[in-house]
């Protein structure tokens, strides 16, 4: 496979310097400013236009900003990012088969950590045991990061649950909305899912080489087919009302990002007290799929290696580390079991 072509940097340079000066800005001075020809500026900012920028050009005056799409452009993902480490390079598609699928291809390549993969929209989107997510375009966010932490493969269940706790974070501080989280790795908002955590990896040694966490969250989604309408809902949905969607990739970003830092300096016994602070899982009656093995018992705990700890009806303690998982009700085992 070949690489996928590097952003443009000096798209970000004149965009930031057009936002700065919030005013007509002369072709000279722009290239002057950012050390480009006249016909290098003048080919940015077309693309610029292509990508969905209104942008004002007059004669002897120059060019201004007028609006930017509503589109999670790299543009407009690095204004204003407060991150240190998940600052791209971010390569952009309006349409992608699945974030996941080429943030992976991106870190076998040798990407840095920090590399994202955002698009508008997919035609595979993936979610945990190969099941499809509906990825409509403009409506959603579908974004992958790819990471490279000095950890065994044993702790991947671990950053699944912290990314699922920077899911809450975020959609708390930029949407007002505070879901909760169904183990291993959906969020839920009045009892719909509205979105799931994929991480991946690739091994060497018994050491992570590369980690993808991907992430598909429904925002402002109006509708759904009528076999989701009953699991599945966006924050438009529940909080009638449109979101941002960059107000929300942007705050996840800085929210992965912190909990990242504290997972690799000070582990996840911090992380996971505040996992269980939001969970739907603990305390319910669960069956856990296991291809044809189905594990039933009432969740009792998530161990310190993020595996579900169940009590059967007989009274057996069973550690789950992976699995399709059903909430089946509180507490007690549903009639007729047990």
């Amino acid at each position: 496979m070949h690489a996928l072509p590097g952003p443009d940097s000096g798209l970000l340079e004149i965009l930031n310097f057009l936002r700065e000066a919030n005013a007509f800005v002369s072709g000279e001075v722009l290239a002057s400013r950012i050390g480009l020809s006249r016909a290098g500026v003048w080919k940015r900012l077309n693309r610029l236009k292509a990508l969905g920028y209104v942008i004002d050009g007059e004669p002897r005056r120059g060019y201004r900003l007028v609006a930017a799409p509503d589109k999670l452009l790299p543009e407009e993902i690095l204004h204003r990012l407060g991150t240190r480490t998940i600052r791209g390079p971010i390569y952009h598609f309006d349409c992608a088969v699945s974030t996941n699928d080429t943030a992976k291809l991106l870190g076998t390549q040798g990407a840095a950590e920090g590399t994202l993969v955002v698009a508008e929209s997919q035609t595979g989107g993936r979610g945990r045991l190969g099941r499809s997510w509906l990825s409509p375009p403009g409506q959603g966010i579908y974004v992958s990061v790819v990471l490279r932490p000095p950890l065994p493969p044993g702790e991947l269940p671990q950053i699944t649950l912290s990314t699922a706790v920077a899911v809450v974070r975020a959609l708390s501080r930029a949407a007002g909305l505070t879901p909760g989280i169904k183990w291993p790795n959906d969020v839920i908002l009045k009892g719909k899912k509205i979105g799931g955590i994929l991480t991946e990896m690739e091994t060497e040694s018994d050491q992570i080489r590369y980690l993808v966490v991907g992430l598909g969250l429904n925002v402002n989604n109006p509708e759904f087919p009528p076999e989701l309408a009953g699991i599945a809902t966006s924050l438009r949905r529940e909080a009638g009302r449109p979101f941002s969607r960059l107000a929300i990739l942007q705050a996840w970003l800085e929210e992965f990002e912190n909990l990242y830092h504290d997972f690799l300096a000070r582990g996840f016994p911090e992380i996971l007290e505040e996992w269980k602070q939001h969970s739907v899982t603990l305390g319910k009656y669960v069956a856990v799929r296991q291809g044809s093995r189905q594990v039933e018992g009432l969740a009792r705990e998530v161990a310190g290696d993020g595996a579900l700890v169940l009590e059967t009806a007989r009274g057996e303690v069973v550690k789950v580390t992976s699995g399709e998982i059903t909430v089946e009700s509180p507490g007690m085992p549903p009639p007729g079991r047990g």
